[in-house]
């Protein structure tokens, strides 16, 4: 915070040259370490009206603290960040609410197969769905999706590029916390989200459900700016 603090006052005492000279720009990341500027500049990049004095701007300070001591991680997670911050600030509308999953892993016949079921509402519709796929993570991710396509067509557009899973305390063996981090794609860029949780489905899912989210409000953000 103190760091960022001072860059902002003062570049040239932290650095030899203007990034924006040879064609980069600062990135300022957020962590547990961070301090009100970090929260206040991220806030500035996202277009949200946070002031210095405000208690959102402490409420969402002391959310990334917890979350990030419990073992998250939003440096390479920005879009799991610009939702936890439009929640906190009230300007996230829920697209749809889980009721419950199932995942399931069966072998047949010498192969494993894996099949998801899931319930969701979205406004006052129930809906369920069932999808098989390349593991557990991707019958859940292709359940949530097959779940939305009515409501969301734009989802179709969209699909995980990268996932990755790190043990948090390996000391537990099999019971141990872990971190998921996924990277989604479509045709305007990339986002990372994260999920933590001593469940590796379920910190999955919480990767998977932020994926969705932002892709929903990325699309509902750009409809209202050509309107």
């Amino acid at each position: 915070g103190v760091h960022v603090n001072a860059v902002m006052k003062n570049p040239v005492s932290y650095e030899h040259i203007d990034p924006a000279q040879i064609g980069n720009k600062r990135r300022f990341l957020v962590s547990e370490l961070s301090g009100r500027s970090n929260i206040l500049i991220k806030a500035k990049e996202l277009e949200l009206d946070l002031k210095k004095e405000t208690p959102q701007t402490r409420k969402i300070l002391e959310l990334v603290q917890d979350l990030e001591h419990r073992g998250y991680q939003f440096e390479a997670a920005e879009a799991s960040f610009e939702l936890l911050m439009n929640k906190a600030l009230g300007k996230y509308k829920k697209f749809f609410e889980l009721e419950g999953f199932k995942v399931t892993i069966e072998r047949k016949d010498d192969k494993l197969v894996s099949e998801a079921a899931i319930k969701l509402k979205v406004g006052k519709v129930v809906e369920h769905a069932v999808a098989e796929g390349d593991g557990p993570v991707n019958a859940l991710d292709t359940a949530l999706r097959k779940a939305l396509s009515e409501f969301y067509p734009t989802l179709a557009q969209m699909h995980l590029s990268d996932f990755k899973v790190r043990v948090l305390n390996a000391e537990a063996g099999t019971a141990a916390k872990v971190r998921v981090l996924i990277e989604s794609r479509d045709a305007t860029g990339s986002w990372s989200t994260v999920g933590v949780h001593e469940n590796i489905i379920e910190a999955s899912w919480h990767a998977l459900a932020d994926s969705v989210e932002y892709k929903l409000m990325k699309d509902k953000k750009r409809h209202s700016r050509k309107t």
